[in-house]
Formats: C-alpha cells, sequence, structure tokens
C-alpha cells in the first residue's frame, strides 16, 4: 500500500476504482457528450485525452494533474453534480486550478453534491496510481492506492 497527503477541498471518504490522466482534463470536452444526452454515466468524450476516452468515470477516483479548457469549466463540474453523474472524487497531483474548484465549490453549496476534492498529491501520486487501481480516500486527504 502507498500513502500520499493532499490539501481537502471538499472532505468524504471513498473507496473504489481510480481513473487516471496523465495530462489536463478538458471538462468540456470530457462531459459534455454525456451531459447532453441526458445519460445516466459519463462516458468520456474526449479524443485528445487517450487515457480517459471512452472510459466510464462515474462513481469512480478521477486522478489528475488539474482541468483545462474554457471558462465553462466550472458550470461543467456544477452540471454534472447536478445530474448525479460525477466522479464521487477529483484528486489533484497538483493545485487545484481555480475553474475545477469554482464547480466544485457550487456543487457543494448549490446541488448539495458529495463530490469529494482533494489537491496538491504530488507527481509522484499521479506516476504511482493506475487506472482500474483501488483507491481509498480518507476525509483527512489521505490517500492511498490499496
Amino acid at each position: 500500500m502507498k500513502e500520499f497527503k493532499g490539501r481537502v477541498i471538499n472532505a468524504g471518504y471513498f473507496k473504489g476504482e481510480a481513473v487516471v490522466s496523465h495530462q489536463g482534463v478538458n471538462t468540456l470536452a470530457t462531459f459534455q457528450k454525456s451531459a447532453l444526452a441526458g445519460a445516466k454515466s459519463v462516458t468520456v468524450s474526449d479524443q485528445n485525452n487517450p487515457d480517459l476516452f471512452g472510459k466510464n468515470i462515474t462513481g469512480k477516483a478521477l486522478c489528475l494533474p488539474q482541468t483545462i479548457g474554457s471558462t465553462t469549466g466550472g458550470m461543467v463540474i456544477q452540471v454534472i453534480c447536478s445530474m448525479g453523474i460525477n466522479p464521487a472524487c477529483m484528486l489533484f497531483s497538483e493545485h487545484i486550478d481555480s475553474l475545477a474548484g469554482a464547480g466544485i465549490i457550487l456543487s457543494v453549496v448549490w446541488e448539495n453534491s458529495d463530490i469529494i476534492a482533494i489537491d496538491m498529491l504530488g507527481d509522484e501520486f499521479l506516476s504511482t496510481v493506475k487506472t482500474g487501481d483501488t483507491v481509498e480516500v480518507l476525509e483527512d486527504g489521505t490517500v492511498r492506492i490499496v
């Protein structure tokens, strides 16, 4: 078991499957098709992200450096949380970017979302965790790869 400690943006407990992106995640390109279709889960539609394209990320731990893209990013996160098709948690190796931070906070405050967010887990976290690994996230920002 490998353990990492990050900064808590929104606390919670999670134990489940990780899905990993080694590049910034474009929220609009990732979630757009599923959100517009009113889907029951998100199948990543960003063809420019080979780590995630075609994968289901609903209810999983999305491990990423940051989100990228336009200023719609925060709104897209809020929308998927309001639909209940969001990842269970977003685990950032770097500082959370302002758009993802805004979207997560709005989701928690306005949508009563329980999306967990931890940042500053470090580059070693992202190079260690693999898609399909089981991760355990504790309320204090500890993330274990089990």
